[in-house]
């Protein structure tokens, strides 16, 4: 599952991003009120975390201005703000959900969780698919041609982000970015090494590749070949 989490507190950012990755949501962080429209305005989430005090724009205008453009993503207000007046508000602006802060983790992540299904619903497309991989990033459960494949949160993530980006050529920067975040030394070798786990286990149920290695650009998922 795909999460834009707009926040520019950095305890609470650094916090449920560390969650939500373990987790395993893929999870891109913005700061401030103008680049959470254009984030939402751009890139198919599944659900969005959207505190409401953010430089440059509030949390309200956020939500008004990307339902006014046809954003129709599942929003979750996180937020201090606990008056009645502020939640109607909120709930009026396009949210579909509210907590306060402080929250607990585990009540949040349900809450995202069911925004998901409902955002299934409404979009009709839940289920993640390229060739014979299957991703339910509800339940966050992969499968080849129907086998379970039993994958670690950043395996997880990592197919994930390759399957949503299936042939194109996804670098190590990208695969960093979207997988690691803020966490991942780019002068390691850890996602050559997180590619050949995720590889390996695909290839036990496939035996043909379906993850491809181009020299010197990064990877490419594509089904049958190059």
């Amino acid at each position: 599952m795909r999460v834009l989490l707009v926040e520019d507190d950095p305890e609470i950012s650094g916090f449920l991003v560390k969650g939500l990755r373990e987790d395993r949501y893929l999870v891109d962080l913005v700061t401030d009120g103008p680049a959470a429209v254009d984030a939402a305005s751009a890139s198919a989430y599944d659900a969005i975390l959207l505190d409401l005090m953010l430089p440059g724009l509030d949390g309200f205008d956020v939500c008004r201005q990307i339902r006014a453009g046809g954003v129709d993503t599942p929003v979750l207000v996180v937020s201090a703000r606990d008056g009645v007046a502020d939640r109607v508000r909120g709930l009026d602006c396009g949210a579909d959900d509210y907590v306060v802060k402080p929250f607990a983790y585990a009540e949040l992540e349900a809450r995202v969780r069911a925004l998901a299904r409902r955002g299934r619903t409404r979009h009709l497309s839940g289920v993640l698919q390229y060739g014979p991989i299957e991703i339910d990033p509800v339940d966050h459960r992969a499968s080849v041609h129907g086998h379970t494949l039993s994958l670690t949160a950043t395996e997880y993530r990592l197919l994930t982000y390759l399957v949503r980006r299936a042939e194109s050529i996804v670098s190590r920067d990208q695969l960093a970015e979207h997988v690691w975040g803020g966490e991942y030394d780019p002068a390691s070798n850890l996602a050559d090494v997180y590619v050949g786990y995720v590889r390996r286990k695909l290839q036990a149920v496939v035996p043909e590749p379906l993850i491809h290695t181009v020299r010197g650009l990064g990877y490419l998922l594509k089904d049958g070949p190059r």
